[in-house]
This record gives C-alpha cells, structure tokens and sequence, in this order.
C-alpha cells in the first residue's frame, strides 16, 4: 500500500497537486456546515440549514481559496506560513456565506455563523496536516529516518523543530533544556526534558542524533557539552549563530558537527587516553586552580576516569562554586568522593593539610596568574602565585608523599619577554629541582599554547567584538600562536601525568603537544568574522560588515611563540606528545634564585623581582630590551 502511494504521488504534476489541496478547501466547508447544522438543531434553535448553503459554502471556499493562493502553498510550508491565512480564509467565508444566507432569505443564527467559521478552521488546519504526516510517511519508504534530540527549547530550537518536521528523514523527539522554567512544558509539539535524561532518552526512543541548538552559549560550555554527550556515544551537531538562519532550509543545512577545533589548522588528538587511564582509577587527585578553563576541564576528564576522589583546590569562591556544583551533578552514582577546598596554593599550612587529610596521590597544578599585561603591570603579586605557590604545594607534595606531581606551563615560558612567561619558567625550574632531588614523588611538566575559549583568550574576545558589530582588535598583522582546545589541554596533561617514570629523567620531563604550525591570529579573525555570516571590511572590501583594526603588540607580547628551549626531543607511547629534556639550574643556583625572589617580595621591590627573572631565567629579554632591538 505504502509503495503504491509513494508511486501514486511521483507521478502527481503540481498542477495535480494543487488541484487536490483546492478538492481539500472546497470538501471541508460543506462538512463545517454539516457538523454545524447538528448543533443547532440539537440545541433547539432552528429545524436545520437550507438545502442550498452546502453548494453555496463549496462554491464560495472554492473562490475563495483561489484568490488567496491557498493551493500554491506547499505542505511542508504549511505550519510556518499559512494558518494565519487559513484564518482569513475561515473569516471571509463565514462573512461570505452569511451574507448569501442573508440575501436568499434564510434565517441563520448568529451563533451558527460563529460556529460554522471554528469549524471550518480547525477542519482546515486538521486536514492539511493531516497530509503533510501521510505525505511524510510515504516519502520514507526508500530512506531511513534520523530520530534526534534538540538541545535547546529557545527560538533557535523551537526554529529548528519546524524545519525539521519538513525533512521526512530527520524526525526530532523531543527538546532538552536546562531551565527549569521550561521542563515539563510541550513546545513546538515536543516535550523538554532537562538534560539528565539524556542518556535514558537516547537508550529508550533509539536517539542517533543530538543537536545544539544554542548559538549565544559560550565555546567553552557547548564544549563541555559536547564532550558529555559523546561519552553516551551520541553524534553532536551545532546550529549556527542566528546570523545564519536566513530560511528553514539554511537552518537545517547548515547544522554541522560540533568542532571546537575548527580553527586549528591540524587533527586533534583522539578522545581516548591510550593506557594512562590506569593511573588514576581508584587514586586521591588534587587539581589546583580546579575552577579555571583547564583546571575544570581536568576535573571532568578525571571524573570520566573515576579516581577514588578529586580534590579541587581553588582560590576564586565563585569559580569554586561553580565547579563543584557541575561536578556533584556529573558524579551521582559513580561512587566518585567531590572535595571543594577553598585557599591559595602560596599557604604552607593548607597546602600540607590538604594532602595529608584527603590522603592526596596525584597532584595537577594548574593554579597560576596568566594573563600577561595584568602580571606585567602586577609582578610581584604575579611572581608571588606562580613561582612561590609553586615551590609551596610541591613541598607540601613531597613531604606528603605524593605519587605524582604534574605542572600546567605554557609556551610563553620559553624565553619569555614578560613576566608572566619568566614566572611559569621559574615555576619550571623550581619542578625541575625538585625532581632531581626528590626519592618518592614523580615530578614532571606539560607544556602547551593558547587554549581555545579559555578565559581571556582571543577566541571569546573576537567573538565579543563581532557580535557588538566591530571593529576586531588586532596587536600584529603577523603575530601567530599555538593553539589547542581545552579537551586536549587537559587531555595532555593526563597522558603526560601517566606517561612520567622514575628514574628516566633525574631532572624533570617537559611534555609538549606536536601542534603542528602555528595559527596567524588574523587568519583566526578573518575565519570567525566569516563564519558568523559577515564579510572583513577593508580597502579591497569597503562595503564589509567588520573592520580589522591593529593596535600594536602589548608590553611584554611576542610576535611569535616557541614550544622548545632546546633541540632534544624524546619520544612516547603517544605519537603526538614528545618529551623534551631541557637544562635546569643546580641546588644552590635555585636556593639562591628562591632566596632573592623572597626578599624582593618581602620588601614590594618590584625592580628586584625583575632582576631576580633577568639573572636566573634563560633568554628573558624585557620589553624595554625587546622594543630597543626594534
């Protein structure tokens, strides 16, 4: 039956086709005033409708249903276009019919006229829907249909479910929304469900598919999404910015897998950890800066992991708090013990403490001040976070016993032009010492560029400004960096956590990402200014949306960022991270460092801290020294 219907309508002209929803307009109007006729007569308030309204009401729909087109509106553009007009439709052949009844004499309550134009309505509405389900039915005898959850219950989702219904090979099943306002609620024809139903919805209704229908949300939470949804084992889409959505078909078209990495220029490295997850199933781990972009990634990629328990050490309350009310929610059922611990890695006695009381294992230090012009304006206070609470909780570390201990550094620690990179080399160097001196604890460093949506990273920036309608700031037309996203920074940081031996290296490992070339940060700008459907405005294209505009490098900035100090590179069991063996200072070189950089902090000497970086730190050249080479 179903293969001679789909036969039947490929073989239908669109002449045809009108001419069938035109037979639909002229049937439904003599059924309106049937229906409407049993009313009246059931309620007493006349014996019955004249035998030529009937004729009357088929003629006059047909009329009218030409003059307004209704037939030249397609099925699958009925639901967003046309019951406004199938409204009208109802209004003016109520009055129509009325007014025939009126001039041949016959006598038809008021009520009745009313009742008629409902009926003819919602018959109306009922029966062109009513064909566009049977109509996709039939289409779907050669194809296999797609059943999909939409994640976002807004008007993008809402644009989404209407686009889809067109589709006979996407069937949406349901919303998914993380506002409690709306779960519960039918929108669009499909319930919300909040998102802890996931993995039941997709089990259960056979879900292949999820999409996220959510463009004003931040990368960093359509990652985190992202990552969750795949752990199910689900496919993820994105729905574009609504500067995309010019039409239903473009909505629908445009949905594409969700790729933070897009802008990368290189392959990420897979999702899984080859081996290193053994490290830390059933282990106490301490993540330091637990509330920061790479610090909350590693909490979830470790809870995937299920560790015995994750401390999260953190200084912001906020961010804190934030963290660990995601991470209770993650970890119900998965027998994983949440430990939010408010403090600064610079505290002796809490750092001490915290080892000892939740008998930490593995310790992530990811804590660190890294904005580059607020820790060039603040050196003290920068030099103060990043290499004495450094030096602070790896002592702690170590004195506890701790099996591993792994620092989160950055490419800018490579002979640094600002502070903040010579205090991340520092920090280095302090792990490097301890290492060689160290009987027990395993130290080892991973090293990385910028991280994509991180906070303060130009992702988020740029997106800013193109969403305010310009201009993009710029510091150099050639200044390029490495990028990652947050996903592979934290995944780097593990497999570097799992891959550090005792007794490989006495001085400490750096572990660096091969991350291919790096990224020319206007490449970047251009690639975003076009992705969210605009065009660059310049002197080949003064009619653009977004102009670029260049500011200069800021104090302390490079032009270019490097991954290595020297040339040595080692191999490990991942073919995409190497280890690098680089020089470190003696025992009494770094006491003495130590010593210095105390002192300079004990008295607010700023100078004397940059003096401390200059002497002790390879290739640091300041920004005054870098603009005189200018």
């Amino acid at each position: 039956m179903r293969k001679f219907l789909f036969q039947l309508v490929d073989r239908l002209t669109r002449g045809q086709k009108r001419g069938l929803l035109l037979l639909s307009d002229v049937c439904v109007a003599p059924l309106a005033l049937f229906v409407t006729g049993l009313f009246i007569r059931s309620a007493g308030a006349g014996s019955g409708l004249e035998w030529m309204l009937p004729p009357a009401a088929a003629l006059l729909a047909c009329a009218v249903s030409l003059i307004l087109g209704m037939p030249r509106i397609k099925l699958n553009a009925y639901e967003s276009v046309a019951i406004l007009k199938t409204a009208a439709f109802a209004s003016i052949l109520t009055m129509g019919l009325a007014l025939v009844a009126t001039v041949a004499g016959i006598d038809v309550p008021a009520a009745g006229a009313i009742l008629f134009g409902l009926l003819f309505f919602i018959l109306s509405v009922a029966a062109r829907m009513a064909m566009l389900h049977a109509l996709l039915w039939v289409l779907q005898i050669d194809q296999k249909g797609c059943r999909v959850l939409i994640y976002g219950a807004g008007n993008t989702g809402m644009q989404l479910a209407a686009a889809l219904r067109s589709r006979g090979t996407i069937r949406p099943i349901a919303f998914v929304d993380d506002n409690p306002a709306l779960q519960g609620m039918v929108i669009a024809g499909l319930r919300v469900h909040p998102s802890d139903r996931i993995e039941r919805l997709v089990r259960e209704r056979d879900v292949t598919r999820v999409l996220l229908a959510m463009p004003s949300e931040s990368p960093a939470r359509l990652a985190r999404i992202d990552q969750r949804l795949q752990v199910i084992g689900v496919d993820v889409h994105t729905v574009p910015s609504f500067a995309q959505l010019v039409g239903e078909e473009k909505l629908v078209d445009n949905l594409s897998p969700f790729t933070f990495g897009r802008f990368l220029g290189r392959q990420q490295i897979e999702d899984a950890l080859p081996q290193g997850a053994d490290t830390y199933v059933g282990r106490s781990v301490l993540v330091s800066g637990a509330g920061g972009s790479v610090g909350s990634e590693l909490c979830r990629q470790l809870l995937l992991i299920r560790p015995k328990r994750i401390v999260m050490f953190e200084i912001s309350e906020i961010a804190l708090y934030n963290i660990d009310r995601e991470l209770r929610a993650m970890a119900e059922g998965t027998g994983v013990e949440i430990v939010p611990v408010l403090g600064s890695v610079t505290d002796a006695r809490m750092s001490r403490m915290v080892m000892t009381e939740y008998d930490v294992e593995i310790v992530f230090h990811a804590a660190a001040y890294k904005h580059v012009p607020l820790v060039e304006s603040n050196p003290i206070a920068g030099l103060a976070n990043n290499v004495l609470g450094t030096r602070t909780l790896a002592d702690a570390a170590h004195e506890a016993g701790v099996a591993r201990f792994i620092l989160v550094s950055t490419d800018k620690a490579v002979r640094p032009t600002n502070v903040m990179g010579a205090s991340k080399r520092l920090a280095e160097l302090v792990i490097q010492d301890l290492a060689k001196r160290s009987r027990g604890t395993i130290f080892s460093m991973v090293r990385f560029g910028n991280v994509l949506g991180s906070s303060g990273s130009v992702i988020p920036l740029f997106k800013e400004q193109i969403a305010a309608g310009g201009p993009v700031t710029l510091t150099h037309e050639d200044v390029t960096r490495f990028f990652m996203t947050i996903s592979e920074a934290a995944r780097l940081v593990l497999l570097a956590g799992s891959f550090a031996h005792q007794g490989e290296s006495r001085g400490g490992d750096v572990f660096v990402l091969d991350m291919g070339k790096p990224v020319k940060i206007r490449d970047l700008a251009v690639q975003m200014i076009e992705a969210a459907g605009k065009s660059v405005r310049d002197a080949h294209n003064p009619s653009g949306d977004i102009e670029i505009v260049v500011t200069g490098l800021r104090p302390g900035e490079k032009l270019h960022e490097e991954l290595l100090i020297g040339e040595g590179l080692l191999t490990t069991p991942h073919s995409k991270i190497l280890r690098a063996q680089e020089d470190s200072l003696s025992e009494l070189e770094m006491a003495t460092a130590l010593r210095a950089l105390r002192s300079a902090m004990a008295t607010g000497d700023a100078q004397a801290a940059r003096r401390v970086i200059l002497s002790w730190v390879e290739g640091y050249h300041p920004p005054e020294t870098v603009a005189a080479k200018r």
